[in-house]
C-alpha cells in the first residue's frame, strides 16, 4: 500500500505490479494502489485509513472539470476569404484565435493536432482554435505558417511546431496566457 507521487507514478506502478503480479489491485486514479483483498480505504482529505468490508466499498471517480468538453475539434479554414471572415469576426468580439498550419502528410502535425484540440478544451470560451491544411489552400495563404495566435486582426505571436509535442503545447499555452 502506497501513495504514489504524480511525476513518477507510472514507473512505481509498473514496479509495484511486477512485484505483485498475481494480486489484483484497486486504484482511485489519483495514485493510490491497494490490493483488492486488503479491505482498507484511504480518506485522502484526512489521511485516515479505515477498515471496510467489501460490501461497503463504492467506486468514485474524480474529474477536475465536468462542465466543459475534453476536446474541441479545430475548425478547418479552406481559403483566404474564410480566413478574412474569421479574423474580422474575432476582431468584432475581441477574441483571440489560434491557427495551426499543418499538412495532412506530416507525422508531427498529425500527432500534434489532437493535443491542440485537448488544449482547446482548456480555453473553450476564451480562444477559438482553427487549422489550415496547407495542401488544400492557395500558396499565397501558406506563407503565413506555423501555429499562430491572432488578436484584434493581427498576428501577435507564433510557435514553430517542429520539436517534441509536449514542448510545443507548453509554448502554445504560454503564448495563449499572454493574450487571454
Amino acid at each position: 500500500m502506497s501513495v504514489l507521487p504524480a511525476a513518477t507514478s507510472h514507473i512505481l506502478c509498473r514496479e509495484f505490479h511486477q512485484k505483485h503480479h498475481s494480486t489484483q489491485f484497486w486504484s482511485n486514479g489519483c495514485g493510490l494502489i491497494l490490493p483488492k483483498n486488503s479491505g482498507f480505504l484511504v480518506d485522502l482529505k484526512n489521511r485516515d485509513w479505515k477498515k471496510i468490508s467489501r460490501r461497503d466499498l463504492r467506486a468514485e471517480a474524480f474529474w477536475t472539470n465536468l462542465s466543459g468538453p475534453t476536446t474541441v475539434e479545430m475548425e478547418p479554414i479552406n481559403d483566404s476569404d474564410h480566413l478574412d471572415q474569421i479574423l474580422a469576426h474575432a476582431t468584432e468580439i475581441s477574441q483571440p484565435i489560434l491557427i495551426d498550419w499543418m499538412a495532412s502528410w506530416c507525422r508531427k502535425c498529425i500527432y500534434l493536432k489532437p493535443k491542440l484540440e485537448k488544449l482547446g478544451a482548456e480555453y473553450d470560451n476564451m480562444v477559438k482554435f482553427y487549422c489550415v491544411d496547407v495542401n488544400k489552400v492557395p500558396q499565397a495563404l501558406v506563407k503565413r505558417g506555423n501555429i499562430q495566435l491572432w488578436k484584434d486582426g493581427e498576428m501577435k505571436e507564433e510557435v514553430i511546431g517542429g520539436h517534441k509535442a509536449w514542448l510545443v503545447i507548453d509554448e502554445v499555452r504560454e503564448m495563449i496566457n499572454k493574450y487571454v
